[in-house]
């Protein structure tokens, strides 16, 4: 028996579209000598459709979706769809063959932490389903159900003699090995080899990797997909056990993180039609990755950079700007923004009168980039990318309505220390970032000599404790326990406190650890918590 794993890339809501996928992926499948075809997770709709499953017409065209699917001769079809059933809703996996239903069946376990919702929405399944073909018993289970011993004991009891699973896994790093990891003690477990099909593609703040793969009955990996690409894997069943087929390489730890930002970039910008994408280039390391990314996501020809220099921008932020964009071939404009500020400045002269200068003449510069940037979006229909990382939003080292300005925050949930990592991995493909941006020290070059270290501990330092904090959920006291100093994790679990109103109103990007400031970090503006 062969199976064929399908790891392809939905997009939610495209119900007519994503069919029309899975029915050539199943041609495909069958021109390989594919005797089923496993798709991943909620394939008919994408992955998450959230409160277009609430819609009873969503359920309607789903059902219609199934209809198309069952005319399809040849092959056995797994596809992972919503269904609702009376005023339950399920997230289900139906098996077709030759116009047949031959089971369906229901998610036994709803994980409802980090980014999931699915309490929200379903209704726990309790039964197995396991169904034959070509005289081998299949178990069929649904992502979370993998990573508890119970559904793949159960699908052991009622008979299966190898695994099926449907899954939309969401990356971060090291989740491959995780994932790996789990499936490895479900085989150990229960005796039977396991295949594993995950979705690939970006949708709004997650990205999906796909790495799908199969375990033989000893859990070594015995095909394995690529990342962040389409793919058809073929595994074969032979001697009651899955055998050896292609093994495709892995990335690296930095690779993996970088090749998740372009499919998330790639597939915010492409899914939701925009024509490019704008930035403004600065000098420094942070809009310079995420230039980088955005010409691998999109390509040269959708993306333009703008430099925006003011009196306090050095000459050699204005030249390596102009070297990267040569570099890249985008289309590059300078506008200063200096005439602007003095007006906006000669304006408010009256209610500034008698007070110092502060971060209020800092903010104002890049509020004027914000508007020059949202102008040329405005105008040319392409999207902001906003270039602020991890580190600033933890700290809120950034201008509400200035630099967090835009429809797509790139390296929101990445690390200053990582951008750093990000950045010679990039190079050592080929030198794209001049080399004197990722060596200088980092300034927003707001005012004179201005560097981030003037307020803000070493990055190593604050990273660190950032992890922990956000990452990890540790204490203060068990963060300085670990001998970090007491006034610097004080102060940027003090800044990450009183800045939780300015990430509510930051854009979206795309999540990359196991805890980000999107849909999996909810915590109250008003709060007096200590």
């Amino acid at each position: 028996m062969r199976l064929a794993l399908a790891q392809f890339n939905p997009v939610v809501g495209d119900i007519a579209g994503n069919t029309r996928k899975i029915l050539d992926l199943a041609r495909d499948a069958m021109a390989a000598g594919a005797d089923v075809l496993v798709t991943p997770e909620l394939a008919l709709t994408g992955y998450s459709p959230e409160d277009l499953l609430l819609r009873d017409h969503f359920y309607r065209a789903v059902s219609n979706a199934l209809d198309e699917l069952l005319e399809l001769d040849g092959i056995t079809l797994v596809v992972g769809h919503p269904v609702k059933l009376g005023n339950e809703r399920f997230n289900a996996a139906t098996v077709l063959r030759d116009g047949n239903r031959l089971g369906q069946y229901h998610k036994m376990l709803l994980p409802n932490d980090e980014v999931f919702d699915e309490c929200r929405y379903f209704t726990p399944g309790a039964s197995p389903l396991v169904f034959e073909h070509k005289g081998v018993k299949l178990g069929v289970v649904i992502c979370e159900d993998i990573w508890s011993v119970e559904p793949a004991a159960e699908a052991q009891e009622a008979g299966a003699e190898a695994l099926l699973v449907l899954n939309a896994s969401p990356f971060h790093r090291n989740k491959i090995e995780a994932r790996h990891d789990t499936v490895r003690y479900r085989c150990q477990e229960t005796g039977l080899p396991i295949a594993y099909v995950n979705l690939v593609g970006g949708q709004d703040e997650l990205v999906f990797d796909g790495a799908s793969f199969a375990m033989n009955r000893a859990g070594e990996v015995v095909a394995q997909a690529p990342t962040c690409a389409d793919e058809l894997l073929l595994v074969d069943f032979a001697g009651g056990d899955f055998v050896a087929g292609k093994q495709a390489a892995l990335p690296g730890p930095v690779e993996s993180v970088y090749q998740a930002l372009v499919t998330g970039v790639r597939d915010y910008i492409g899914k939701n039609g925009f024509p490019g994408v704008l930035l403004g280039l600065s000098g420094g390391v942070d809009s310079a990755l995420t230039l980088a990314i955005a010409v691998d996501a999109l390509g040269a020809d959708k993306v333009h950079a703008v430099m925006m220099p003011s009196r306090y921008t050095a000459d050699i932020s204005v030249d390596d700007s102009r070297d990267m964009v040569a570099r890249l071939g985008v289309k590059y404009d300078e506008i200063a923004i200096w005439p602007m500020y003095e007006s906006f400045m000669a304006a408010l002269a009256p209610n500034f009168a008698g007070l110092a200068v502060d971060t209020t003449e800092e903010n104002l510069q890049s509020r004027i980039r914000g508007v020059l940037l949202m102008a040329l979006s405005n105008k040319s229909g392409k999207l902001v990318l906003t270039t602020g990382n991890k580190s600033e939003m933890t700290t809120g080292y950034a201008t509400l309505y200035g630099d967090m300005a835009g429809g797509f925050a790139v390296l929101k949930d990445v690390a200053k220390t990582l951008v750093y990592q990000l950045c010679e991995w990039r190079n050592a493909q080929s030198e794209v970032i001049p080399l004197r941006i990722i060596t200088r020290p980092p300034s927003a070059e707001l005012r004179p000599d201005q560097v981030d270290q003037d307020s803000l501990p070493p990055y190593d330092v604050l990273d660190a404790i950032m992890a922990r904090y956000v990452e990890d959920n540790r204490s203060t006291e068990e963060i300085v326990a670990e001998g970090y100093a007491e006034a610097d994790v004080k102060k940027v679990v003090r800044l990450l406190k009183i800045n939780e109103y300015k990430r509510r109103q930051a854009p979206v990007g795309p999540r990359i650890t196991q805890r980000g400031f999107g849909k999996d970090w909810r915590y109250p503006i008003t709060n007096r918590f200590s």
